[in-house]
C-alpha cells in the first residue's frame, strides 16, 4: 500500500480546503491531516527554531512525503527532512517558483508579520540569482477576524489590500488562508497563492496522484 501525504496544518480550516482540492484535482489521493494550532502560538513568541524538535517528533512517524501549509513554520521543517527520511515541501515553495518566473516585481502580501520575511527569504532563494524586487505589506486586523471565525470578512480585507497594489508583475499571498481572496479582486495583476500548486508539487514527490485507503491519521 502507497503511504499517504501528510499535511502539518496550524488551522483546522485548511483540512476541508485540501480535500477539497484533492477531490477536484488528484482523485482518489489520500491526505493525512495533522493540526496543531499550538506550534505556530509558539512560534510567533519564540521563533520558528523553538519548535524545531516538537516537529522531528511529531512528523517522525510520518512515513512518507510531508506538505507543510504553515507559512511561518515551512522553513524550519523543510530543514527537519534529511531527519526525518522522508522529503517536506513547504506549500508555499512552488508558488514562489512561479512567482519568480512571472516578473521581478512582486509584491508580498500576509496576515501575520511572522510570515513576511520567511516569504521573502523563500522568493529570494528561489529567484536563483535573477534580480527581483520583492515589497511586503501586512493586511492589518485580516488576522485577527480570521482568528475570530469571520472569514467573509478576512477574504474581503485581503482583497482589497491585493487591489491597492500598484507597480507589480504579481501579487503573492503568502498564507494558504488567504487564498479565497484571489477571485474576489479586481486586479489585472496575476495573483498566487500557495494551496493548489503546492499540493500538487507534493503528490508528485510521493510518486503518484491516486493510492489505496490509508488506515487513518
Amino acid at each position: 500500500m502507497v503511504t499517504a501525504l501528510t499535511l502539518l496544518h496550524t488551522s483546522g480550516v485548511h483540512v476541508p480546503v485540501f480535500d477539497a482540492l484533492r477531490d477536484r484535482d488528484h482523485p482518489g489521493a489520500v491526505l493525512r491531516h495533522l493540526v496543531r494550532p499550538e506550534l505556530l502560538e509558539r512560534a510567533r513568541a519564540h521563533g520558528p527554531q523553538a519548535v524545531a524538535g516538537e516537529l522531528r517528533g511529531l512528523l517522525g512517524g510520518a512515513g512518507g512525503p510531508v506538505l507543510v501549509t504553515c507559512s511561518t513554520l515551512g522553513a524550519v521543517t523543510e530543514a527537519l527532512a534529511p531527519a526525518l527520511g522522508v522529503p517536506v515541501l513547504r506549500v508555499d515553495r512552488p508558488m514562489a517558483a512561479e512567482a519568480v518566473r512571472t516578473g521581478p516585481r512582486i509584491a508580498v502580501l500576509a496576515t501575520l508579520r511572522s510570515t513576511l520575511a520567511p516569504t521573502g527569504e523563500l522568493l529570494a532563494e528561489e529567484s536563483a540569482g535573477r534580480p527581483v524586487s520583492v515589497r511586503t505589506r501586512l493586511v492589518e486586523g485580516a488576522w485577527d477576524l480570521f482568528a475570530a471565525g469571520d472569514a467573509a470578512g478576512h477574504l474581503a480585507l485581503v482583497a482589497e489590500a491585493v487591489d491597492a497594489v500598484t507597480d507589480a508583475d504579481v501579487i503573492v499571498l503568502a498564507q494558504a488562508s488567504m487564498a479565497g481572496a484571489a477571485p474576489l479582486a479586481r486586479t489585472r495583476v496575476p495573483v498566487l497563492s500557495s494551496p493548489g500548486p503546492g499540493l500538487a508539487a507534493a503528490l508528485r514527490l510521493r510518486g503518484a496522484d491516486t493510492v489505496s485507503a490509508f488506515p487513518g491519521a
